[in-house]
């Protein structure tokens, strides 16, 4: 018959709400199901109710690791609308920042995967290595986290040759760190036993999922926006696509531990052929956006990342929406969890979980419809319809 048993909305295994609805057998998962819609905060409404520049702040705080990728992909939609690009030199601060915070975001990652296994030795010496990233985000951007460095017409602060160089310096040696990690996930058996053929998602599976980031890369498939479809300078600036095609956690793993290094590259390649010259574009700060419709994407730490803005000539937008890579990797997730051709055990949840790197305060989605399948579109009958 099986039980039922549920994984949150509160659980030790990630900080954020989320309800895993898991069908066990003993020790094994026959079937799962994910309930994400704890923590809908409106985003996407509350930007038709702001400028096109103070949105920018609101789609900042979608979400916190992330932030980079929400920027730039808000800045480069409102630009596209604007017919505005920004300097090239922007472009290039621009993708030394989004590639920073891919570093820290797999570190913070590659930290996280070691607690959920409990090797607590490991996730402090990644989260101390991390910290020396956002150390640098800090004196570039003036923030550590949330940076505030995106700006419709370029960014806000340009690199000194100081800064510069402590950050060449401080990426060397965090390359010699993280190969040392790459070595570790390789060959130590505790890390092997709890990833290598758990989670497994095969390349096919991957494709009918749609499944983005490096949870498709890790089953083998080559895609990547940076490479697909090239936006900011990726196109000038070499890199690999990390493919691996052991389609479970270990590969996973192995992937985000492989960007950071192809990161660490970019950056270096970056520093040395940034050209000189403005860093920004004056665009006023009301300003309307001429009618019409845009879409930007951009590859997140997480996978694509997809936003739509609609504008009616007006200061404001009138309708923005985005798609992000948690909400791409949950179908994945819960075929992972629930696949009947090999055993799945209640022990291995909170890593495949994890594999995917989610991102709840993202994900979140409310759609209600009322007792006679309409929808319910203001407060007033919402809190109707929750009182029935």
């Amino acid at each position: 018959m099986g039980v039922y048993i549920p994984v949150g909305p509160q659980h030790p295994i990630h900080p954020e709400a989320i309800l895993l609805k898991l069908k066990v057998e003993g020790e094994q998962v026959v079937d799962a199901d994910v309930d994400s819609s704890f923590v809908h905060r409106g985003i996407e409404k509350a930007l038709e109710h702001k400028t096109w520049l103070q949105g920018l702040y609101l789609v900042e705080r979608v979400c916190g690791i992330c932030n980079v990728a929400h920027s730039t992909c808000y800045t480069l939609n409102v630009e596209n609308l604007l017919g505005v690009e920004a300097p090239t030199r922007a472009q290039y601060l621009r993708l030394v920042v989004e590639e920073l915070a891919r570093i820290h975001s797999h570190m913070l990652w590659l930290g996280l995967l070691a607690h959920l296994i409990g090797f607590q030795s490991l996730f402090m010496l990644v989260f101390r290595d991390r910290e020396k990233v956002l150390d640098l985000m800090e004196e570039l951007t003036g923030n550590r986290i949330t940076t505030a460095y995106n700006v419709v017409g370029g960014v806000r602060r340009d690199i000194d040759p100081a800064l510069e160089h402590r950050v060449r310096s401080t990426l060397e040696e965090l390359r010699g760190r993280v190969k040392r990690y790459r070595k570790l996930i390789e060959e130590d058996p505790s890390v092997r036993a709890r990833t290598v053929n758990v989670g497994i998602l095969e390349r096919s599976e991957a494709e009918e999922l749609h499944a983005v980031g490096p949870v498709a890369r890790a089953s083998g498939i080559k895609y990547d926006v940076r490479a697909d479809d090239p936006y900011l300078v990726h196109d000038e600036v070499p890199f690999n696509v990390v493919t691996l095609e052991t389609c479970d956690a270990w590969g996973r793993a192995m992937v985000r531990v492989e960007e950071v290094l192809e990161s660490i590259d970019m950056i270096m390649y970056s520093l040395d052929h940034i050209p000189s010259g403005p860093i920004r574009k004056r665009v006023p700060p009301v300003f309307k956006v001429p009618p019409g419709e845009g879409i930007a994407r951009v590859e997140a730490p997480r996978g694509e990342l997809f936003h739509y803005a609609k504008s009616d000539g007006s200061e404001r937008p009138y309708r923005y929406r985005m798609r992000t890579p948690t909400l791409a990797n949950l179908a994945a997730l819960v075929y992972m969890l629930r696949r009947g051709d090999r055993a799945v055990y209640v022990a291995d949840v909170p890593v495949i979980f994890g594999s995917i790197d989610p991102c709840i305060c993202c994900t979140a989605r409310v759609f209600v419809l009322d007792e006679r399948g309409s929808r319910v579109l203001n407060l007033e009958d919402l809190g109707r319809s929750r009182g029935r």
